[in-house]
């Protein structure tokens, strides 16, 4: 065979196995990873509005309203609002130091961790959470404010606090990397439920 040909037939045989990966890849969305957010992934005036509502057993609704965060200009830097607060955005991108975060980067279908966090109340209650997790499944989701790809985290241990309160406490976080943020959100705990949706999300 001339080296002409045998060069155009390896081209050709490179070329169909690339297409072939990211054919699988995009039909096999488990093999694709979500690294943290990093601040130029964020601009001004982005916008992202949850729903949320806590309902007990009885079906007595103890929360029920709507949660709005914008990326705001500070001096010439980013925040994020939360609630009568401003976070700047160069905080909320450091990277993970915790052994046992919210999220373990990168997140990954079938990846386990254990989450904890310790926290004391306004009126010196101290407490401590602390789950199993596991990444179920990368795939769309759709919700109020649309539909993205996303990856379904569950998390499954206990409550504590120093008074001897002592409950289950399970939840469900879909993440979408489109957005940096969760867009839906399942807790259950000792005879209360608790859901948050992104309605609204806008850049």
């Amino acid at each position: 065979m001339k080296p002409f040909i045998v060069q155009h037939y390896m081209a050709k045989i490179t070329v169909t196995f690339a297409l072939l990966f990211l054919s699988f890849c995009k039909s096999n969305p488990e093999t694709t990873m979500a690294k943290q957010p990093v601040l130029t992934d964020y601009s001004l005036g982005e916008k992202w509005v949850w729903k949320y509502k806590g309902v007990t057993d009885e079906g007595e609704v103890r929360s029920d309203g709507t949660d709005t965060r914008y990326i705001i200009d500070v001096n010439g830097a980013l925040g994020m609002t939360v609630g009568t607060d401003t976070v700047m955005v160069s905080d909320i991108v450091k990277p993970e130091t915790s052994t046992t975060p919210r999220y373990k980067w990168p997140l990954e279908v079938g990846k386990t961790w254990t989450y904890e966090k310790d926290w004391t109340s306004q009126d010196g209650t101290t407490g401590k959470q602390s789950q199993d997790v596991v990444v179920l499944s990368y795939k769309e989701e759709t919700v109020g404010a649309g539909t993205f790809m996303a990856y379904t985290i569950e998390y499954k241990g206990t409550v504590s606090n120093s008074r001897g309160y002592s409950a289950q406490t399970d939840e469900v976080w879909v993440y979408a990397p489109e957005v940096k943020n969760f867009i839906r959100m399942t807790q259950v705990q000792d005879g209360f439920s608790y859901t948050e949706e992104l309605i609204e999300y806008s850049k």
